[in-house]
Formats: C-alpha cells, structure tokens, sequence
C-alpha cells in the first residue's frame, strides 16, 4: 500500500461530545470486531484504569482502520482542557482532522478551543455533528451557530432526515443522494419530497463555494454553466485543502448513521502523505533541509507521544516524517547524539502494540526501550541526520506540596515522578530546599488528581498534597554600621576578630573591602565574606533569605596568635546583626508575571479580579484568533488557585502561563503576619 492511500487524522472535540464512539464505532464497522461501550470500560481508546473509571479520555490513542484500501489512523484526542498537551501532541503530527460536536450541545468552549488549534496550524478539517438522533435539534439553527463561532466557511455536506428520535438518515448535499439508516445499516433510499428544496438551496452553496475556488470555476459559475460532479469534487477537495471550506456532516455514532460518508470524505477531501509540503528540519550543523514523506527519502520520525508501563518499560510512539523503518534499522536520536539498534518495532491499536515488519514514510508506529528517547524527540537514519521542532507545550500552573503517606512511599518516589514527567510534558517537579517541599506543577486540578491516581493505580504510590509554601525574601532600604566583635581567650589558642562594615541597599548581594593600614589583614577579607554571605541565608524579622544588601569592611582589629578564619567569619555575621534592625529591613513578596488569554466580552471581569489580587496590568494585545492577552504583574500568593478561580470566571476558556518576575516590597499587613506567624514558629 503506498502512502497515497494513508491518512493521519485527530479526532477532537468538547468532553462528551462522542469522540471515543465515534471511533470505537467506525473501528467496529470497518473489522467487524464488538463495538465496546464507553460507559463499561470496553473501549480501545480509553484502556487506562482511569479512563475507565472516570468514563472520560485522558491520554490520547491511536486507533488505525482499513476502508476501501486505505488506511486511516485516527488519534482520539481528550476533550477535557486538563489534558490540553495530548490534543497539541496530536496536531502536531496530523494533516486532517475531525471536529465533533453534540447536536444538542452545539459549539461548546473546548469546541472553539481545538478549532483554534486546527486553524493556527492550517489543518484541514470536517466537522462532524453527532448525536442527530437526540430530541429536540434544530439543525438549521446549529449550522448557524456553527458559522457564527467557527467560520463562515463552513458549508453542510448533509441534511438530516426524520427529527429527534425520528432522525435516520441524511441527504448528501454533494451527490444529491439520501442514506437512511434502517435499524442495523444505512442504505441508499430516495430524497423525501419536504426535504429538496432545503436540499438543492445547500447544494447551490456548496457549488458557489466550489466555484470560488479557483478563477476558472468562478467564471463559469457566473455564465450560469452547471459545474460537473468532477469539477465539484475537485473543487471541495481544493477548498477543505486550504481551509477555504468547512464540511459540516451529520449522524450518530452510537448508530453508526453517517460513518461510511465520514470515511469516504477522509480519503476524498484530506491530504495523504505524498500531497503534503516538504518538512522543515535542521541538519547536524544546524542549516535548515527539507524532507517530503516519501519513502524514497532518508529516515526521518518524530516522537509525539510517550507511554511508560511499569513492567513492560518505555515506548516511543512516533510518526515517520520521511522514508521507511524496519526491525535490525539503526537510527540516530538527535538530541541524544547516540545510535541504536531497533530491535522491534510495533504497530499501534490503543494499547495494544503489534509487531511490524515494516512501516512507511507518513504511517505511525512504535519502539521501545529506547534509552533517553523522549517526547519531541527526533529519530532519523545515522547517515542523513536531521532535528524537527519541538512541541511547545504549556507550562504548569497550579502546584502543590507532594507528601509520602510511608517511608517506603518516600522512598519510591523519585523514581515515579520522573517516569510522570517522561510522560507528561507538562508536569514539572521541583524540590524547594528552602521549604523542604517535593513539588509538582500541573496544569489544574483535575490534571493533578488523574496523576495522583495513575500515581497510586500504576504504581502502588499513595500520596497527599498540601499547599506551596511562598518563598518569601527580606532586604534593606537604608545604610547603617554595624561591629562585629568575636574574641575567646582561655588559654592557649583562641579567637579573635573584630570588625566594622557597612550595610546598603543594591542590585543584589556583594562584598567589598575598603579597609586601610592593614586593620584587617588582607588574607582575612575570604572569611568575612563568607560570614557576610552566610548571615545573608536567614534575615531577623522572619527568618527569609535576605537579598540586595551591599556589604563594606571598613575597619577592624586582628591579633597576631588568636586570630583566624573563623573568628572573622564569626565577627561578619555579628555585625550584620548588629547593623540590620537599623537597615530598615523589609518583606519582599515574590511576583509572578501571568499572560491571560480570555474572550474580549469578559475582560471587564478579568481585569477587576486581577485588581483585586493586587495585580498590576502591564499590557493587553489581540491574539491571532481573536482573543484578549492580558499580561500582569501579581503576587504569587494570590495565585495559587488561579487556573480554577479563571476556569470559573469563563466557563472554562480562559487560560494563562506564568512565570517569575521578580521580588517586590509586601504590603505592610502581609509583612506584620507574616512576622508574628515566625515568632509564634519559634515559641
């Protein structure tokens, strides 16, 4: 089979929208194997304990089907914003896509959210309403929506037949044929006389549409000469090409109506592998090359997607960018700089891995035990070394304090986290050696409970979380002098220094010396900079790390048998004592820079709750589809729970990254709590 008759496809769309149906049913149909049900778990795509305890899709599965000797592999995508990196994952390895919308629904908020994906990456995509059969749709009325949130663009492909529980059945608004579906199958049957007026009125459109896409067709349109069903065929496969049209079908995947149409417009109206624009990737020495997915071309695969099993190990699951693989191939991690030697190499069907004798240039596949090999990762042959663009995932946002219930859960977990991450790009795991907290930044709270039971179904580790403890800083706001005197004599050798500095507000913590005549030996400055530095680790007023003080050693005395390098140290860190209170010393809070990204009709809303955070807005700009970037400046406490705070705020569109800013002064009843809570600490 050439790579002609291949297809890549995601299939997304809003939770419980009918995506995993929608492929276990076109799976189904095209096998012959049992359709499983989401609601018991027997599903291909949602094969996680999770996924089948929850009923939702978390990771996304590949879950290929045979149809009229073409090869379509599906990528069921979660619908749920928790697990976003799976749907961005996805799209960056796909050239078609199916959007699926729930009839009575209609276009919800992670609808717009993968459109918007699909447009920024000018995938060419169908959409495909589900659920017809439910009571109560007006589809003239959802087309309309359709068009009004998603495009103009969008033109129906289909018109249904029946109403509510009624529906069983649509017209192809393309070939002017109805389909009805008679309780087992759909089968070809006549246009019902109230539907073809509806019906021509949409096939006049879909022809103005086709004619609109090239010159040729435009003018002949406009001279009132029919188009032929080529030149309409033709003419929709260039338009869903460029985006230009947007199919809209119709059915019910629960009742399999409208999958053979669906099938037929993913061979018809999407790209194969060999139609695609060449890839853009580096060579070895970082000029950029060019690779088409041909077979003919060097190997070249790009590893979109990482599953980590607690006994069977690591497995790299990649698209093939150019050329073939087959089993005894050696190849190249680019980012690794090593060569291995596949062993085996695998077919995808959920989570089941079938071995595979060969795998061509556009198809997807799999290899295990790949040391080092990650997600975004490049493979490619040893001899023609390339590196594609890594996936830009977001970044956490929402953490917490990870806590081991058992010593034995303590003791194991490192080693968890890290295969969390191999598998998650967007989880990070930090230890804050200040706090002493194990941290785990997540993308919200749902994503982080799924982790926390992956973590306690997969491998047997219970843990509790507890809120991030902010790292707060003191420093000065005014120069003092302070003496620093440490002298113990009791016979035989003792310890003498004695010292005088300076203490002033800077850019950050330094040390210099403007001592005269030889008051401080010079062989002594090391040490009392290291007092300087070590007093600095623990400020007075609450015990925070002290930044920004510029220390000067002006003056002191020595003595020519008890002095030594840590009587000067010692005598550092007193003057620093000395002199701090009289420093005017302050709490410095740390402030988070966030970019939020919402609809422009809540912005209002947004800004006054950022207000009310403290935040300082610092600019505002309109993204590529049409939304609001608000970028801030906000204390990091009043953010801890802002990813759930922002998802109540929008209904769920809204979203923002973070990352450090800076330190600026705390109000002063934030620095008076946090004082008194330090005293009360050390009772």
């Amino acid at each position: 089979m050439g790579n002609e008759k291949l297809r890549n496809v995601a299939v997304l769309g809003h939770l419980q929208s009918g995506k995993t149906t929608l492929v276990e049913s076109l799976y189904s149909m095209t096998t012959g194997a049992a359709k499983g049900a989401v609601e018991k778990g027997t599903t291909i795509s949602d094969y996680t304990p999770e996924e089948k305890a929850k009923m939702n899709s978390i990771k996304s599965a590949i879950v290929p089907v045979m149809y009229n000797d073409h090869k379509i592999n599906l990528i069921d995508v979660p619908g749920s914003d928790d697990f976003i990196g799976e749907a961005i994952a996805a799209i960056s390895v796909v050239k078609g896509a199916i959007l699926v919308i729930d009839a009575a629904s209609g276009v919800e908020v992670q609808t717009v959210k993968h459109w918007n994906m699909l447009r920024k990456k000018n995938i060419p995509t169908i959409i495909y309403v589900n659920k017809m059969d439910k009571e109560d749709i007006h589809f003239d009325n959802l087309v309309e929506e359709i068009r009004n949130r998603l495009g103009k663009n969008a033109v129906p492909f289909c018109y249904p037949m029946g109403h509510g529980e009624a529906f069983d059945g649509f017209v192809n608004c393309v070939t002017l044929k109805a389909r009805k579906y008679n309780g087992k199958t759909c089968e070809d049957v006549e246009v019902y006389d109230d539907k073809k007026g509806r019906v021509f009125e949409l096939h006049n459109t879909m022809v103005e549409a086709v004619a609109e896409t090239s010159e040729e067709l435009l003018d002949k349109f406009f001279a009132g000469e029919p188009l032929t069903d080529e030149e309409i065929k033709s003419g929709l496969r260039t338009g869903v090409f460029d985006g230009s049209i947007i199919p809209i079908v119709i059915g019910s995947a629960a009742k399999n109506i409208g999958l053979n149409t669906l099938l037929d417009m993913l061979i018809h109206y999407l790209p194969n592998p060999s139609e695609l624009n060449p890839l853009i990737a580096e060579d070895d020495k970082g000029n950029k090359v060019e690779r088409k997915t041909l077979d003919e071309e060097p190997f070249s695969a790009f590893v979109f997607k990482t599953i980590v099993d607690p006994y069977s190990g690591v497995s790299s699951i990649f698209k093939i960018c150019s050329g073939s693989i087959k089993p005894g191939d050696q190849i190249y991690v680019s980012q690794l700089g090593t060569t291995v030697t596949v062993s085996q190499l695998f077919s995808v069907l959920g989570g089941k891995f079938t071995p595979a004798q060969v795998l061509h240039a556009g198809d997807i596949g799999c290899v295990t035990k790949v040391d080092g090999l990650e997600t975004s990762m490049t493979i490619c042959s040893p001899k023609s070394v390339v590196k594609y663009p890594e996936i830009d995932f977001p970044s956490a946002v929402y953490y917490r304090g990870l806590l081991p219930k058992t010593k034995q859960d303590e003791d194991k977990l490192s080693s968890v986290l890290a295969k969390i991450m191999l598998e998650d790009k967007s989880v990070e795991i930090r230890r804050n050696v200040e706090t002493n907290q194990q941290l785990i930044g997540t993308l919200s709270l749902g994503h982080l409970n799924y982790l926390l039971d992956k973590m306690r179904n997969s491998y047997k580790l219970d843990l509790q979380t507890e809120d991030v403890k902010i790292v707060y800083r003191e420093t000065i706001k005014a120069r003092a002098t302070g003496d620093g005197r440490y002298v113990k004599q009791s016979g035989g050798s003792g310890f003498y220094g004695v010292v005088q500095m300076d203490f002033e507000p800077a850019e950050e913590n330094n040390f210099t010396e403007e001592v005269f005549g030889g008051a401080v030996p010079k062989n002594y400055f090391p040490a009392v900079e290291k007092g300087f530095y070590e007093a600095c680790e623990k400020g007075l007023l609450a015990g925070y790390p002290v930044i920004g003080v510029h220390a000067i050693l002006k003056d002191g005395k020595y003595h020519p048998v008890d002095s030594n390098e840590l009587a000067f140290k010692m005598a550092a860190i007193l003057a620093f004592k000395d002199a701090y209170m009289k420093c005017k010393p302050v709490i410095l809070e740390p402030i988070i820079k966030i970019v939020v990204t919402v609809s422009s009709d809540v912005v209002g809303d947004i800004m006054s709750d950022l207000n009310q955070r403290r935040g300082k807005i610092i600019g505002m700009d309109v993204n590529s589809v049409g939304n609001q970037k608000i970028t801030a400046l906000v204390p990091e406490a009043e953010i801890i729970e802002y990813v759930n705070d922002l998802k109540s705020m929008t209904q769920g569109a809204g979203f923002f990254n973070r990352e450090f800013y800076s330190y600026e002064q705390a109000p002063s009843f934030i620095q008076e709590k946090l004082i008194a809570e330090a005293a009360k600490a050390q009772q």
